[in-house]
């Protein structure tokens, strides 16, 4: 099959998931084709899913992510020793285990075609993913914990695996125990990162989109937490912080020169 005819495929195997949208018609232009396609993966129920349409979709993803251009850790300049700045698409890096933004339900993000962080590592994993997290979440009970983390397997993206953690939400002042949460969540990731022999970890930006954590404030606490776990654990992990805006790839490179 070509690229263009997984992709239609696709969108007709989830229309047909989706009786209400069955009216919709295939768009001719690629452009809308993969928005559409996008919109039907954000809403679409962690269900069981055919081996067919795993692997139709699997070859479509790993495909259109190589198109994007994958970006090696290997191909970094270390900023530090251990420690990497990145400005990129993290669904495109290719480490041991990158870093998702998550909310307390695990899910991914079901807005289609959302901006953020969540919505685009759960739409390039495929549906394995939001599967994968429903079933940690079944187990669990209740809702994710901030400060928390979990991990499961990366499916379709570059990494080997994905570390989801729940950053403090903001509202009005930021506070002492804001700053405790989300050091926490670096925390938690590199213990967990290291548990599974990871060598390499990515963060993003965990907090600062829709929960609204300062970015200045944030990239301090995420660097302080990084280096002084690595100090007192002696642990030789690669630790990549990633960004996607200049304003925040400004504000780490400056901290970073600074140490």
């Amino acid at each position: 099959m070509t690229q263009s005819e997984r992709r239609k495929y696709l969108i007709s195997a989830l229309l047909k998931e989706q009786p209400q949208y069955s009216e919709i018609e295939i768009p001719s232009s690629e452009q809308k084709q993969k928005t559409l396609l996008r919109s039907l993966f954000n809403i679409r129920m962690p269900l069981p899913v055919t081996d067919e349409f795993l692997a139709v979709q699997d070859a479509y993803l790993q495909e259109e992510i190589r198109q994007k251009g994958i970006t090696a850790l290997s191909d970094l300049e270390p900023a530090q020793k251990g420690l990497y700045l990145w400005c990129g698409d993290i669904t495109a890096l290719q480490c041991d285990g990158i870093v998702n933004a998550a909310n307390s339900q695990l899910l991914g993000c079901f807005c289609p075609n959302h901006g953020c962080i969540d919505n685009a590592i759960h739409t390039f994993a495929g549906v394995q993913l939001r599967l994968a997290c429903a079933k940690l979440m079944k187990r669990q009970e209740h809702e994710e914990e901030t400060g928390r983390a979990k991990i499961t397997p990366a499916y379709n993206l570059p990494c080997r695996y994905v570390l989801h953690t729940v950053g403090p939400i903001i509202h009005g002042m930021l506070d002492k125990k804001d700053e405790e949460l989300l050091a926490s969540c670096y925390r938690s990731c590199l213990e967990l990162a290291e548990q599974n022999g990871l060598k390499s970890i990515a963060f993003c930006c965990i907090s600062t989109g829709e929960f609204h954590f300062p970015n200045d404030k944030a990239a301090q606490v995420a660097i302080e937490t990084v280096k002084k776990y690595k100090e007192q654990t002696h642990s030789e992990i690669e630790v990549v912080f990633n960004v996607f805006k200049e304003l925040d790839y400004n504000i780490y490179r400056e901290l970073l020169k600074a140490d």
